[in-house]
């Protein structure tokens, strides 16, 4: 019992404070999108915060299994998430475009957010086994086969924003591991004929409006170049100290599509102005920054490996959502990790940062 009670004195408890912080920034945001709306419909909201209260469960849950359990069944967890995305590919639901939700009566799931830690796991522990002999190109090759096998699956379900992250977390990790620079400009030449083929061959029409608006939002200003206009329009409105919550004429209007998913980023600029902004950055990169100092104090590869992949999947999407909502990335659908509305994301990062404190727990 005493040994018990020490393992949960060791967790990293400012850490989750931080997190906890970047919740509350979300579940504000959320609450005042409706306050100046007659008869507005707290259902987001007030389903966010079960969402909350279920991924704490998850996070203690995941802290209290020893980590290196996931390294014993990281093959079948790969062919587990191979065939999860199979099913949804086949019989997924489309919601907004994108065939990647199982529904399940009065409530849906989008597996590929679970996948993502699915990847890292693999990844984590593939190059753990062979990081000694990465200056061998078949490595590379290997790890990046098994990924594009995610990735090609993301993209048959019209995800782009997700197959981009799951592509984004190999690479990082792959670059953090050490890559020679012919086999870098080898990966290089190889992206750019791949985005030629994707281009040409599989992208659908509203992937590539997409991409095409990206780049100039007003060839299309009143459809698919809106949301871009309009995300933009509320960001620069806030100017420093934000117009206050709830007060964001884009937002509180509805002139701003999907204000408590996509681009909730502009919602906080708009309400919260470049300060919230700012603390909002500050509170992830002081996450980043307690990863960091357990990564260092890790006792063996396979954990810094998964945290390295974590750090990886928190940067990429931040970048494509921040990015989409100011108009310098493609608007891709990708949530703001404990920010959006949604259980899937919300419980896909409470479960990976609940493995990160079981590596803090057992290696500090």
């Amino acid at each position: 019992m005493i040994d018990y009670l020490a393992k949960w004195r060791k967790i990293d408890w400012l850490l989750l404070f931080a997190v906890l912080l970047i919740v509350s920034f979300s579940l504000s945001i959320l609450y005042s999108l409706n306050l100046n709306i007659q008869n507005g419909d707290f259902l987001v909201s007030n389903k966010q915060v079960i969402f909350v209260f279920s991924g704490l469960i998850l996070f203690f849950l995941f802290s209290s299994i020893n980590y290196s359990l996931w390294s014993t069944y990281a093959k079948i967890i790969y062919i587990f998430s191979f065939l999860i995305l199979l099913i949804v590919l086949l019989f997924g639901t489309e919601i907004k475009g994108t065939t990647g939700w199982l529904s399940f009566g009065f409530f849906s799931i989008q597996p590929v957010e679970f996948i993502k830690i699915g990847l890292i796991i693999f990844l984590a522990r593939y190059f753990s086994k062979n990081a000694s002999e990465f200056f061998l190109f078949k490595h590379i090759l290997i790890s990046g086969f098994f990924t594009a096998i995610f990735v090609v699956l993301v993209i048959l379900q019209s995800d782009l924003g997700s197959a981009l992250v799951l592509l984004g977390i190999w690479a990082i990790i792959l670059l953090f591991t050490g890559i020679q620079k012919k086999h870098l400009l080898i990966l290089l030449s190889t992206f750019v004929f791949l985005s030629f083929i994707l281009w040409s061959f599989v992208l659908s029409d509203y992937q590539k409006a997409r991409i095409t608006t990206f780049i100039n939002p007003g060839l299309d200003p009143t459809f698919r170049g809106y949301n871009v206009i309009q995300s933009t329009t509320a960001v620069g409105s806030g100017q420093f100290l934000g117009r206050g919550l709830s007060l964001g004429s884009q937002s509180s209007l509805r002139f701003l599509p999907e204000p408590g998913t996509d681009f909730i980023f502009a919602v906080i600029a708009e309400e919260l102005g470049f300060i919230g902004v700012i603390l909002l950055l500050l509170l992830f990169l002081f996450v980043f920054y307690r990863m960091f100092l357990t990564m260092n104090k890790s006792k063996d590869d396979f954990a810094s490996y998964i945290i390295l992949g974590t750090i990886a999947m928190f940067l990429v999407q931040l970048y494509v959502n921040i990015g989409m909502n100011m108009g310098i990335s493609p608007i891709t659908g990708i949530p703001l990790p404990l920010v959006s509305a949604g259980g899937s994301s919300l419980w896909s990062v409470m479960i990976v940062l609940g493995i990160v404190q079981s590596i803090h727990i057992r290696n500090t």
